[in-house]
């Protein structure tokens, strides 16, 4: 059986036994996640989702944070200056070893959804901010016309 995910931007055809390279995920090593967002099922029937396979998943193990391949940025600048500069740069990634591909039942299953990075950073920064907005706030006129009556 096999399954086609998205994670990090990216498609990925995978069965039971994988070994992915994606994009970095807020997991620590030998933790097990789920790929919840399956575009498609097959093995002896193909089930294919409109956009997503209802009840599907994919369970992986995180083997490992890694670093990709260093990538070199060079830039040199127009005649007369003879400036350039060279950056490099090194992608986050997490190695995750899949060990199950589910058809349904995704949601009985417990084991935490595999979320990346800036999913997790948004999560935390808008549970942050939610006591702050049900604080109620007092309208600037309101105060301004509560000080002049004062006077």
């Amino acid at each position: 059986m096999f399954a086609v995910l998205k994670t990090g931007g990216k498609q990925y055809k995978v069965q039971a036994g994988d070994v992915l390279r994606v994009e970095k995920l807020a997991a620590n090593a030998g933790d097990k996640i789920q790929f919840n967002d399956i575009l498609m099922v097959g093995g002896e029937s193909v089930t294919v989702g409109a956009p997503l396979v209802a009840g599907a998943a994919v369970q992986a193990e995180v083997i490992a944070q890694i670093k990709g391949e260093k990538t070199i940025h060079f830039v040199k600048r127009r005649r007369k200056h003879s400036s350039q500069r060279t950056k490099g740069h090194r992608q986050q990634l997490t190695l995750v070893r899949v060990t199950d591909v589910l058809a349904s039942g995704a949601e009985k299953s417990g084991v935490a959804a595999a979320t990346g990075t800036a999913d997790a950073r948004r999560a935390a920064h808008n549970a942050a901010a939610a006591p702050a907005a049900e604080a109620p706030a007092k309208p600037k006129r309101a105060k301004k016309a509560a000080e002049a009556a004062a006077e």
